[in-house]
């Protein structure tokens, strides 16, 4: 007699039902999310042009005044002899003839010679430093009484004078010597060196040379001048001259003139920030076959409001500035075919170096309103003020489109959640109803087995 089957584990249904289900069910969810990921990028891109933007002004900080376009450098004829540094706010062009005829000098002291420098013990005691500050002593016990000990504990008692130990090779036996020099330089910084007292010692120690301190001679312009410091203020208008060495009969010529170089390189950086910024404009709108415009800004009203003041700014003249230099092109700075600027530095070398004032006006104008300089700030700052700004308007619309966007896909995602519940409770209901039935119906068969003329047929 046949028996009555239900074909399948129970119900008969996959397992995975529920989650094919709701895997199916996530589509919705999946396309938020990939909008989302595009509008992200947008904002990234936006965020990139704000960066771009506020880098231009970056790179004008140092062309807003005059003194932008008349930076400074000096050049020695000697610069072994001397050299030095100069303030562009300060310096005045011209040239100076300089004789070095001594350089101050540091009071100092060398000890005698040990045949080592952290072996042979100097003994117990103290070395005395009459300075400017007073009489200072610093104490030697056992556990730093080496050269190399007592150098470090000199050193570390900050009594105006600096320690080290030396190797004179011209005594192979006692090659190595304490050097004691003060800090500072000049008659004013006089330390005086003629007392220590060491006892149990492996060998004596005492200085064996000093020196005073003392002011150092040069010429300038033939004028003779008494200095108490190798970097010398005041001489020259503007200059720090670096004192290198004594050459008495040697002249040296230094030279103060403007440095072309710096505001050069000044205007290359103001036209690569400009021409970031462009390049930028270019790349987004520029579109093929495979372009996916919702992912760029391709197109998007706030390129063409940047290009358009920026271009605007850069073509025309500026209002109220009178002279040789009344755009940039004047300069060499001019539109390429690519969209971007190039910078011809033999056209503005020649403007700079016949008409500075002319350039300086230009670009830095009153520093104020007129100008090209404060200019590009107000249109900067327009672009990206914080509130009213075309670049801060946009970033907000994408902010608030990312932020409903999370929205729904968290609200969709509680939906599934609910949905997904339900699912499993229909199946879990239908799960067990089905094997209720399969076990009644093995029960039935069991019966059959059980009464031979019973024959039970399907349908």
């Amino acid at each position: 007699m046949p028996s009555i089957t239900f074909g399948g584990m129970s119900s008969g249904l996959p397992p995975n039902l529920v989650d094919q289900l709701i895997e199916a069910e996530r589509q919705p969810i999946r396309n938020i999310e990939l909008r989302k990921a595009k509008t992200e990028n947008r904002l990234k891109l936006v965020n990139d042009l704000d960066s771009k933007l506020k880098a231009i002004q970056d790179s004008i900080k140092t062309l807003a005044s005059t003194r932008g376009f008349s930076d400074m450098k000096l050049v020695s004829a000697d610069p072994k002899i001397v050299d030095g540094e100069v303030d562009p706010k300060a310096g005045v062009k011209g040239s100076w003839n300089v004789e070095v005829l001594s350089i101050a000098e540091k009071a100092a002291a060398i000890t005698n010679g040990f045949p080592d420098r952290d072996k042979t013990q100097i003994g117990v005691g103290y070395f005395k430093f009459q300075t400017p500050d007073g009489e200072k002593e610093v104490y030697i016990n056992e556990k730093n009484n080496t050269l190399q000990g007592a150098a470090n504990a000199i050193n570390a008692a900050n009594v105006g004078v600096k320690a080290s130990v030396i190797q004179d090779r011209s005594d192979p036996e006692a090659p190595f010597r304490l050097m004691i020099t003060s800090n500072e330089v000049g008659d004013e910084s006089q330390v005086e060196y003629p007392t220590l007292y060491f006892l149990d010692g492996d060998q004596d120690i005492f200085f064996e040379q000093t020196r005073e301190a003392k002011n150092g001679r040069i010429k300038v312009d033939g004028f003779e001048i008494e200095i108490d410091d190798n970097h010398v203020k005041d001489v020259i208008p503007g200059v720090t001259l670096n004192i290198k060495k004594a050459a008495p009969g040697d002249v040296v010529t230094l030279k103060v003139s403007e440095d072309r170089e710096v505001v050069k390189g000044k205007i290359d950086e103001f036209v690569k920030s400009l021409n970031a910024v462009l390049s930028f404009i270019q790349s987004q709108n520029a579109l093929g076959k495979d372009s996916d415009t919702s992912s760029t800004l391709g197109g998007d009203g706030l390129l063409r409001s940047v290009e358009s003041r920026l271009r605007r700014l850069i073509q025309n003249p500026v209002p109220g500035v009178h002279g040789r230099v009344r755009r940039l092109s004047d300069l060499g700075i001019e539109y390429n075919r690519n969209g971007t600027l190039d910078f011809k530095e033999d056209k503005f070398n020649s403007v700079l170096a016949s008409s500075p004032e002319d350039v300086s006006a230009f670009f830095a104008g009153d520093g104020f309103n007129v100008g090209f300089i404060p200019s590009l700030k107000r249109e900067i700052n327009a672009l990206t003020n914080n509130v009213f700004g075309p670049v801060a308007m946009r970033r907000k619309s994408l902010q608030d489109n990312i932020r409903r966007m999370d929205q729904r896909i968290e609200e969709k995602e509680r939906q599934l959640d609910r949905k997904e519940k339900m699912l499993r409770r229909k199946f879990a209901r239908l799960e067990e109803t089905v094997s209720k039935l399969k076990s009644q119906g093995g029960a039935l068969a069991g019966m059959g087995a059980a009464i031979p003329n019973l024959n039970l047929k399907q349908g």
